[in-house]
């Protein structure tokens, strides 16, 4: 095809906008829905799954040392949790650390610890933070092969519902997002086989007078292409609000802050890009994939 073919065709698909701007307007509002449902699907689900991990990170396990363990074995036992392949940090916790933590606690039994004097009852102690919390057990089980090792503190029960609640989320959450481009998928589909049905008369017309499919279908090629990419563009600016808006409103929360941290949770502006394109040229490619597909039925006459 000429160049000059491929330019009318493009001018045809742009002018059936305008000339059929109701259907194309029940065409943008459809599939601005559709990329929302889904878009806010797959955000929540990235947020869960980082709130998750965020609250994962802020787990200790403390390795209790035996006492009158020598400064030389300290450095030694330091250095293997260190090159332990599931520990991100560890760091010394002295007794002496222990006991004025202790003491600061209960303040109101200042006459017990006045007792003791000088005798400590606590033991030295590495505090470590694991990478997976899902194998904490392995990592637990290596360091119980090590020496001068009294005892090991580990949250089992709540690593235990972490790793349940994120396989339950993973499961759920996939499947809302299915079911969302699927219900998506049904609602585009129709209305774009209403917008063909509609012009269905024009399309056998250019068939009888000898066009070819291509001819046919290039023109609701660029029109479901075009309606899409605005669509994108209107779902990208709505989510960009929500989203801010809703992370601005857990600013405020302190106390959920605590718990979870801010910093679990995505910012808008790390993921605009991959947003940006996901909703634009997912958009521009469903309504012209759209378009094109169910022109298929009317051009058999």
């Amino acid at each position: 095809m000429k160049v000059s073919g491929v330019k009318y065709l493009i001018e045809q698909g742009v002018d059936n906008v305008w000339k059929n701007r109701m259907m194309a307007f029940a065409s943008f509002c459809v599939l601005l829905v559709s990329l929302l449902l889904v878009g806010f699907s797959v955000l929540a689900y990235f947020n869960v799954n980082s709130i998750i991990g965020g609250i994962e990170s802020k787990n200790e396990v403390i390795v209790y040392l035996d006492d009158n363990t020598s400064d030389e074995a300290l450095e030694q036992i330091g250095d293997a949790l260190k090159a332990l392949p599931n520990v991100t940090s560890v760091s010394f916790y002295s007794k002496e650390e222990a006991f004025e933590s202790l003491k600061s606690s209960m303040a109101e039994y200042e006459v017990l610890f006045e007792s003791l004097g000088d005798d400590n009852p606590l033991v030295d102690a590495y505090r470590l933070k694991v990478d997976e919390i899902s194998q904490i057990t392995q990592t637990i089980a290596q360091i119980e092969k090590m020496n001068h090792i009294y005892s090991i503190r580990a949250p089992y029960d709540f690593v235990n519902i972490l790793v349940q609640l994120r396989m339950i989320l993973t499961w759920v959450m996939g499947a809302i997002i299915l079911a969302m481009i699927i219900v998506s998928m049904v609602i585009i589909s129709n209305t774009t086989k209403a917008s063909v049905f509609a012009r269905r008369e024009e399309i056998q017309i250019m068939k009888y007078v000898g066009a070819t499919n291509a001819f046919i279908r290039f023109p609701f090629f660029v029109e479901g292409m075009i309606t899409g990419f605005f669509a994108g563009c209107g779902a990208l600016v709505i989510t960009w609000l929500v989203y801010d808006s809703i992370v601005n409103i857990l600013q405020n929360q302190v106390d959920l802050l605590s718990i979870i941290g801010m910093g679990s949770i995505i910012q808008f502006s790390d993921i605009y890009l991959i947003v940006s394109l996901a909703y634009v040229c997912g958009g521009a490619l469903i309504g012209a994939m759209g378009s094109v597909i169910c022109t298929r039925r009317h051009l058999n006459v």
